[in-house]
């Protein structure tokens, strides 16, 4: 593994980017308060060592290659993205009648989700593919072993990021949910936005593109 150091500086300022996930993150610590957006950290970090372990075993190589599969990935992570939206906004608890914020989904369920979110987005694939091989020492051998390593390291700076989007998410939904059912009806409307907006990038972004907004 070459240049460890700046393997770091730039896993940093890549992750540091804003995209879908730190967006899907938000929205759900926004709409459901800190414990989900934490929860959804969690399963997009656990979907990042699903695609570390496939990186490492050849998996995503296998994927990239086959149009087949890069193109079922990316539609299923579309429609699922999708799906989200319609539940979100058909969710109407506790803004009519008494204005009761409503019940949030179980931690699993919103964990679930994160992980599902991340597995099917093949972005996250070919940032691996591009990536991660740049710094990869072939002299030095056991190759798979880089991989996992790099990663990882990759994976703890996605999760540390991830994190503070849900802290800082979860904070602004908790006044928010403080003001009346108006502005709760307005951050489920957000939140359907938000998920129908990546659910688009994901069906018609340019698959060609690893840097920038990935995560």
């Amino acid at each position: 593994m070459t240049h460890p150091l700046l393997f770091l500086l730039t896993a940093t300022t890549l992750i540091a980017i804003p995209g879908p996930n730190h967006l899907y993150i938000t929205a759900r610590g926004m709409a459901e308060g800190r414990r989900a957006g934490i929860a959804s950290a969690l399963g997009v970090e656990t979907g990042t060592l699903v695609h570390v372990a496939a990186a490492a075993a050849g998996l995503s190589a296998v994927v990239a290659a086959s149009a087949t599969a890069f193109s079922t990935l990316r539609y299923a992570g579309a429609a699922y993205l999708v799906y989200l939206a319609i539940r979100t906004l058909r969710s109407r608890g506790g803004e009519d009648g008494a204005g009761a914020a409503p019940a949030p989904r179980p931690l699993r369920r919103v964990y679930l989700d994160g992980l599902l979110i991340n597995l099917l987005n093949p972005k996250v694939i070919l940032l691996f593919l591009a990536f991660l091989p740049q710094f990869v020492d072939q002299r030095a051998g056991n190759v798979p072993a880089q991989i996992v390593a790099l990663g990882l390291a990759a994976a703890l700076i996605g999760l540390v990021s991830d994190m503070l989007y849900a802290v800082a998410a979860g904070a602004i939904g908790e006044r928010l949910r403080r003001q009346s059912g108006r502005f709760r009806r307005a951050g489920r409307y957000a939140t359907g936005a938000v998920y129908l907006a990546l659910g688009a990038v994901a069906a018609f972004g340019s698959p060609g593109k690893v840097t920038g907004a990935v995560r």
